[in-house]
């Protein structure tokens, strides 16, 4: 059956400008675009294939002729809820934004459109104003005013019928865009741009999928380019920004998103200058942190070109003869597309020497796109002489017999530092994920029995994840939302590093929940026919949260003692 999807959306007027013309008309595709609502929840347009219809109205928080039309529309919503509808808004207001985030009060989510690219692409000018796209071709169907009866309109287009078209009425409020980036130029603004915030991955012998060795290759991915921005793939940053603040955060400004994808929707033009990114000069070592103080390697493993590889535990005897307090730890990997992760861990030596106990700790470990990072300041690691290391290696065939040989670097501290890490754990073993189902969410947590400065937190999950989140309750009663992660995406595994460490007072319990996507929808799903339980390999799930920490009244008063048990993420 032809199903139909209906957009109303409010979205900011100016010079709209899409890819290479003018704002779609009717029959004209409209590109794929993500937006978080007002409360932080992620919402893809392409997404809605399976929808009847998807009705997005174009919001205004400071129009004071919006709020009846506002509520015709939350009406028409509910009247329409059983009939696979999904009703949308789309405030592109950006001095609203805070106060919408904060304070909205409304059933219907409302999205931000934060940069106000995408009213931009689609050329909405009023409050209220609608477009009702096909999802099988994505093609513009209407564009007008939901001036009259939403459910008209509705009913027309799901019958297949035309809607016609409305202009604006004098009462509708007019909504403004920031004024276009002026005369961008590719020598002093893009490509500057792209060496601060891309060439790392995007380079030759790098992770990404192509290196920007010049204006020619960027040129030739600009669409690209414009649609990864626009449905946040990239840059692969994916907290909520309204929670906390991370050191670590690899997102574009919105000034810099604004001129990145103006320039590629004015055609990408070369202009004057010269190419900074055919002539960078930058160099990349082999180890991020430098020359390491003890490279450990990892004993090889062949992986086949096809089937299961069984989670490998490799264990090498700390080959130092003294105790050292490690500062950072780096896995040099030998295969990157074999490698999937390494988590590396230790075992202290029994007193007797006859093997080793049960007491030990994290050393860190691999993910793509993960960067090397050292302990926070007087911080670190115990890691006696003659301990054992143990690597969790996971290993993902991809159709070339290959030989994995990677290495282990480890850095010290010169001296004892004042504190030493831990580590929390939080996963829940009993997760049971229903079949065809889109958003189902379980939780683990924990209590903190003493005082502890929070560094970091990691959400992990497999395909089937599509949102997490950490959550503090304090023995006071205060609720703080400490990471929210609506946009998860399995193929970046990013430990969040906040820029001010957060003391958690004893008795705060801190509960980290995960929603999985495990309907048809979800383009990653191995089986949308399964129930899925816990399980290590990425066609089962997990949800596992990762707390890195120090106590507050822990000061090492001798370089041997108290170091805490560990988890290790799969």
């Amino acid at each position: 059956m032809r199903t139909t999807t209906l957009l109303v959306a409010a979205l900011i007027a100016g010079n709209a400008l899409a890819l290479g013309g003018t704002a779609p008309k009717p029959g004209d595709r409209v590109d794929d675009f993500m937006l978080l609502d007002h409360g932080g929840q992620a919402h893809k347009l392409y997404y809605l294939s399976d929808a009847t219809a998807v009705v997005l109205m174009a919001h205004s928080a400071t129009c004071p002729d919006f709020a009846d039309t506002q509520s015709r529309f939350e009406a028409a919503a509910d009247a329409y809820r059983d009939h696979d509808v999904v009703f949308l808004m789309v405030n592109s207001e950006p001095t609203a934004h805070a106060a919408l985030r904060h304070d909205a009060q409304s059933g219907t989510p409302i999205l931000i459109d934060q940069a106000g690219l995408v009213g931009d692409a689609l050329g909405l000018t009023h409050a209220g104003e609608l477009l009702v796209i096909d999802p099988e071709r994505w093609q513009l169907r209407h564009r007008g005013v939901a001036g009259g009866d939403v459910g008209q309109v509705i009913d027309a287009v799901l019958n297949g019928g035309e809607v016609t078209p409305t202009e604006a009425s004098a009462k509708t409020c007019a909504l403004t865009y920031p004024v276009p980036p002026a005369a961008v130029s590719y020598a002093e603004d893009i490509a500057p741009m792209l060496a601060d915030n891309c060439v790392t991955c995007h380079r030759e012998g790098g992770i990404g999928p192509w290196a920007m060795t010049g204006y020619n290759m960027v040129r030739g991915f600009a669409p690209m380019i414009r649609e990864v921005v626009r449905t946040k793939r990239m840059p692969p940053w994916h907290a909520d920004p309204v929670h906390g603040t991370f050191i670590n955060d690899r997102s574009l400004s919105t000034e810099e998103v604004r001129k990145l994808v103006h320039w590629v929707e004015t055609g990408a033009p070369r202009g004057d200058g010269p190419d900074p990114l055919a002539t960078l000069d930058a160099e990349w070592p082999d180890w991020g942190l430098g020359e390491p103080d003890l490279i450990v390697d990892i004993p090889a493993f062949d992986v086949p070109a096809t089937g299961v590889v069984e989670y490998q535990y490799q264990r090498v005897v700390n080959p130092l003869d003294r105790d050292v307090w490690v500062r950072a730890t780096e896995i040099l990997p030998g295969d990157r597309a074999a490698l999937h992760h390494v988590i590396a861990t230790f075992r202290h030596p029994k007193p007797d020497g006859t093997g080793f106990g049960q007491r030990g700790g994290g050393l860190g470990g691999y993910v793509p796109g993960a960067e090397p990072r050292g302990a926070p300041e007087n911080t670190g690691t115990f890691l006696p002489a003659g301990a054992l290391l143990i690597f969790q290696m996971h290993y993902t065939p991809y159709g070339k017999s290959v030989t994995d040989h990677s290495k282990f670097g480890l850095y010290f501290h010169d001296t004892p530092p004042r504190h030493r890490l831990a580590n929390a754990v939080l996963m829940n073993t009993r997760i049971r994920i229903p079949p065809n189902t889109k958003w189902h969410s379980e939780f683990a947590e924990q209590t903190f029995d003493r005082d502890v400065l929070l560094y970091s937190l990691l959400p992990h999950a497999h395909y089937r994840g599509t949102a997490s989140e950490f959550r503090a309750f304090y023995p006071d009663g205060r609720e703080e939302l400490l990471l929210s992660v609506p946009n998860y995406d399995f193929n970046w595994q990013t430990t969040y590093v906040l820029e001010e460490p957060k003391v958690l007072p004893a008795g705060t319990r801190v509960v980290h929940t995960t929603w999985w996507d495990n309907s048809a929808q979800n383009p990653a799903n191995p089986d949308p026919n399964r129930e899925v339980p816990w399980g290590r390999q990425s066609w089962d799930e997990m949800l596992f949260g990762s707390l890195r920490f120090r106590y507050l009244d822990d000061e090492i008063a001798q370089a041997t003692g108290g170091v805490e048990e560990s988890g290790a993420s799969d």
